[in-house]
Order: C-alpha cells, then structure tokens, then sequence
C-alpha cells in the first residue's frame, strides 16, 4: 500500500479481512454461560476479561498459523473497539489514548499467560492463569469458576485447531 493511497484512504482496510473474527471473538466471549454457568462477574472488568481470554485463544491459533500479520490486525481491532468503548464512557481524548496502552499492556500479559498453557495443552496451567486474570462474581467459588473458564477455553482451542486458516477468518458460528 502506498503512502498515498494510505493517506487519500483509496485502498481497502486491511483489518476488513479479519473483521469477521474480531466479530466472532466479541460473540463468544458474550456467551451467557460463561456468566451464568462459570461465574464470571457480568460486568465491564468481567466482559473485558472475557473479551481478552478469547481473544487469546483466537490469537495463538492465529500465530499457529501462517497468518501471522492477521494477529496484528486483530490487536488492531482490539484497540479500535476499546477506543471506542472508552469514549463511550466519557474518557476525554487526553487521557484515551493512555488506557488504550494500558489495555493493550494488559492484553499482552495476558497473552503470554494464556499462551504458554494453551499450546501445550495444559489445563491446570489454563486454570491457574485464569483464575489470576478472570473477574468473577460476588459469592462465586473462584477455584470452579476458573476451572469451568478454562475448560471452556481449552475446549475452544481445540475446536479451532481443527480449522483451516480460511475457515477461520470466515469466523463462521460452526466454530
């Protein structure tokens, strides 16, 4: 893409391409069992964490991949639809783009905690991270709730493994 064409906006997005998946992290992480049936807080702190574990389990089936660069435009998604939401809530343009770098910092710590357990299939691990990283409701048995989140997740994991790359960004409800 060339400087003109990114600064006259003539060329596609390219973040249109993995917009579907950014779409589909979103749903899955609205999922009412997760809230329901796991305990997890319905609240802001309990749907961004939802939002970021999902994403997660999206992003280290991506970089499996060769889709690589398509990472890099979810987190790109990410950042645009926490912007937005933060404006929402009447964050001023001075300070939003500040939380959207601490939400970006925690995205990525939270990343590499999810990471490392995912791959290598670890359920325990999973758990342990999300019970560190997961908000959960007043009254919840934290160490359940975990594990049910967890579980959820591997088992997400595990589904998207059986995808190939384009079925992947078609995000299709299949998975």
């Amino acid at each position: 893409m060339s400087f003109l064409s990114r600064l006259l906006g003539t060329a596609p997005d390219p973040r249109e391409e993995v917009r579907p998946l950014w779409h589909r992290v979103v749903e899955l992480a609205r999922d009412p069992a997760y809230y329901a049936e796991c305990g997890v807080a319905d609240s802001v702190a309990g749907r961004f964490d939802l939002i970021t574990a999902v994403l997660s389990v999206v992003m280290v089936r991506v970089e499996a991949s060769e889709m690589r660069s398509e990472s890099a435009l979810l987190a790109e998604l990410f950042v645009e639809d926490m912007d937005g939401q933060l404006r929402e809530f009447g964050v001023n343009d001075v300070v939003v783009g500040k939380r959207v770098g601490k939400l970006m910092s925690v995205l990525g710590g939270r990343l590499g905690a999810y990471r490392g357990a995912l791959n290598a299939g670890d359920l325990d691990r999973l758990t342990a991270a999300v019970g560190r990283n997961v908000t959960f409701a007043e009254g919840a048995d934290e160490a359940a709730s975990a594990a049910a989140v967890a579980d959820r997740l591997m088992k997400l994991s595990q589904r998207l493994a059986r995808f190939s790359d384009a079925e992947m960004l078609k995000a299709s409800a299949i998975w």
